[in-house]
């Protein structure tokens, strides 16, 4: 059998090729941000023509009122024409935020808000009396419009990935033990759309092995330019940038210039969201300052009427169905419609949780019995059996479709617990806490959570663990909103529920 080399293996210091060869970047983010943006001025417009439709047929006259009053119709296109423009300076369609992650869906709700915070500030400055209605209409409903389009886009979008498809090419340099990580968190999750098609060490050449984390080694760092262009990359990842020289880095940056391949910097800090970091450049030393988790202020307030309008408005709309389920409860089950159990919340405090009795009665005296029929020894965090004998026929039901969780949104209402957050444990779960673990306690538990929609029940208890401590440290109201549609949408699909 004949043995391959890569091109570029034991050469030093290859020369770049001027130009890019072709084809040479990855091709699927072209057709889809083009496709998002059919469907954004699609969602634009649509919103502006129903609050249009809807305000005039109320109203005498067709032009905005005060001193410079243009129709109703030129500040209509006027309208769509600017939010179509800001979404793209905005860089809401940037392919490197396609696909995954929160700022995406973060960037299209700031600009949104920008616009129509200018359109007010505008409207006040030139003496025009635009209608309320016609602006309350048409910004919330090109919002959800917006969002909802682009979830769809990204829903199908994480189908083809699933299929390989759609995937960005990535070259990883670095170390080797830091190579090997970031190899591990782009294998882990494929929907974010990286496949990593071969790595560079900065290590001694001499001490190379073949493949890091099932990837080939290519070359060194030095080479890494060369190889990206030949491979075909997207982007080049340095893992672990502070573990390379400065020097070697920039001149990295000086060799994709004019490429288009993307050069991206990790660093070790991880579960740390964006909008933590700041970025300040000190004599051309860019130096990143993370903010402290926040979990009290206005931010905090404000995500706590959230929770409060939100659940007592899904209470008054969900009602009939929570009746119906209270009396098929009672009506195949002998006992109580509801369980109450006592839980550990905020900052260590019990509470009684609420949910609809899935089990028979007295099932909790039978969990030593049935966790030992099981091979469990004692009770650790995110327990949970696939096949509990305890669950009645309907209850199996409602855990499948997550409704026995219903009767907390009384919980949130009480100030117990919040829409989004950490699940919340019994006091023997906590006991078990690390000092990791413990930062869980932080804020307010939740009805779901950053673990709920990554996999709920299929997930090990570590991934769990490690997800719930990055939403307490990173939460945003936004990033709220986008775990409810998800909750909705695993529900909707009995992804890792029982």
């Amino acid at each position: 059998m004949t043995s391959t080399t890569h091109p570029f293996v034991g050469r030093r210091r290859p020369t770049v090729p001027a130009v890019s060869p072709p084809g040479a970047l990855t091709s699927w983010s072209v057709p889809y941000a083009r496709r998002i943006a059919v469907t954004d001025a699609l969602a634009i417009t649509t919103a502006v023509a129903v609050a249009y439709g809807l305000e005039f047929p109320l109203r005498s006259s067709m032009a905005v009122s005060g001193e410079y009053s243009p129709s109703y119709l030129a500040v209509s296109v006027a309208l769509c024409a600017a939010w179509f423009t800001l979404l793209t300076v905005g860089r809401t369609r940037d392919r490197r935020l396609l696909g995954s992650g929160t700022e995406e869906l973060s960037r299209v709700c700031v600009v949104t808000w920008h616009l129509f915070a200018g359109v007010a500030i505008v409207g006040f400055l030139a003496r025009m009396d635009l209608g309320r209605g016609f602006l309350g209409i048409a910004a919330p409903l090109g919002l959800v419009l917006l969002l909802a389009s682009r979830l769809a886009w990204r829903r199908s979008l994480h189908r083809r990935r699933d299929a390989g498809l759609d995937v960005s090419p990535v070259l990883v340099v670095g170390p080797q033990h830091k190579v090997t990580t970031l190899v591990d968190e782009f294998h882990r999750n494929p929907r974010a759309g990286y496949r990593v098609t071969g790595v560079c060490l900065s290590d001694a050449p001499a001490s190379a092995p073949d493949v890091v984390g099932g990837v080939r080694v290519l070359g060194t760092h030095e080479q890494a330019a060369a190889i990206a262009r030949h491979e075909r990359v997207a982007a080049v990842a340095v893992a672990g940038a502070d573990a390379m020289t400065a020097d070697a880095v920039r001149r990295l940056g000086w060799d994709l210039e004019g490429t288009g391949i993307d050069l991206a910097l990790t660093l070790a800090l991880t579960d740390v969201a964006g909008p933590r970091v700041l970025m300040r450049p000190v004599n051309g030393l860019p130096l990143m300052y993370v903010d402290e988790p926040r979990f009290s202020g206005s931010r905090y307030a404000a995500k706590s009427l959230f929770d409060w309008c939100t659940a007592l408005a899904l209470l008054v709309l969900l009602a009939p169905l929570m009746l119906t389920i209270a009396a098929l409860v009672k009506l195949t089950s002998p006992g109580p419609v509801l369980y109450a159990q006592e839980r550990i919340g905020k900052d260590g405090e019990r509470f009684r949780m609420l949910k609809f009795r899935t089990m028979r009665v007295g099932a909790h005296d039978e969990l030593a019995a049935v966790l030992a029929a099981n091979g469990v020894d004692g009770v650790g965090a995110f327990y949970k059996l696939k096949d509990d004998p305890r669950v009645t026929r309907v209850g199996r039901v409602l855990r499948r479709l997550s409704l026995d969780e219903l009767p907390q949104l009384v919980n949130v209402l009480r100030g117990d617990m919040s829409l989004v957050g950490p699940r919340p444990q019994i006091e023997a779960e906590v006991a078990t806490y690390d000092r990791v673990a413990h930062r869980r306690l932080l804020v307010r538990p939740g009805m779901t959570g950053l673990w709920q929609v990554s996999g709920r029940s299929s997930l090990d208890p570590r991934t769990a663990m490690r997800l719930d401590v990055a939403y307490v440290e990173n939460w945003t109201l936004a990033g709220d909103v986008l775990i409810l549609a998800r909750t909705a949408r695993a529900v909707l699909a009995r992804e890792g529920a029982y």
